[in-house]
């Protein structure tokens, strides 16, 4: 085993890459251990299930992708450009996933919320707000948008960003179940016709 003070971090490492391509259900502690490198003594001295992991895994991956999501909307004044640099963002990981192993595998919450939220409270609950965290950040552009006077309507941004996020996610699902990365194409053009700017 490695240096006891990393092991927690790649444990988590481990459990990132392997729910995003393996899922929950078909993933057993053994295998994430050994994936990381660790002694399953070691994996219960961090976590007390794999539920606990679960919503650690979720909480680590969304404070990664908050970091670049925030790092890649500083390029531009231009709300609706910042906004249409979020979905491009998302949609690149995609991409490149299929680039580098022939597979799109999917958004790691969807994934997981499809497959476990219905009996694991805890995780469903984290995958609740990293989703409303994202909502706040579209419905946010939605509202600078309006304020800089390149979108009509008022109110009702949260539930607006909702639908986009929504959107997003369910592009996302039918790009992995067809494995074809031209789909992710129509995630912009999507929220356009959304945002009534097509």
């Amino acid at each position: 085993m490695g240096r006891t003070s990393d092991a927690r971090d790649r444990i988590l490492d481990s459990s990132r890459r392997l729910m995003r391509t393996r899922g929950y259900t078909a993933l057993g502690v053994a295998e994430i251990c050994s994936e990381a490198g660790v002694k399953k003594g070691s994996f219960y001295h961090f976590f007390d299930s794999k539920q606990a992991l679960t919503v650690e895994t979720v909480e680590e991956h969304w404070a990664q992708e908050r970091r670049a999501l925030k790092e890649a909307l500083d390029g531009a004044d231009d709300p609706l450009e910042r906004l249409r640099t979020l979905v491009e963002h998302l949609m690149g990981v995609q991409r490149a996933d299929h680039r580098d192993s022939g597979t799109i595998h999917g958004c790691l919450y969807g994934n997981l919320a499809l497959e476990v939220s219905g009996r694991e409270p805890e995780v469903r609950e984290r995958l609740a707000a990293v989703f409303e965290e994202q909502i706040a950040m579209v419905a946010d552009l939605i509202a600078q948008g309006r304020g800089a006077g390149l979108l009509g309507g008022d109110g009702a941004e949260h539930a607006l960003a909702a639908t986009l996020v929504a959107q997003i996610e369910g592009t996302v699902l039918l790009a992995r179940v067809r494995n074809d990365p031209a789909l992710l194409d129509g995630a912009w053009p999507g929220v356009e016709r959304l945002l009534g700017i097509a």
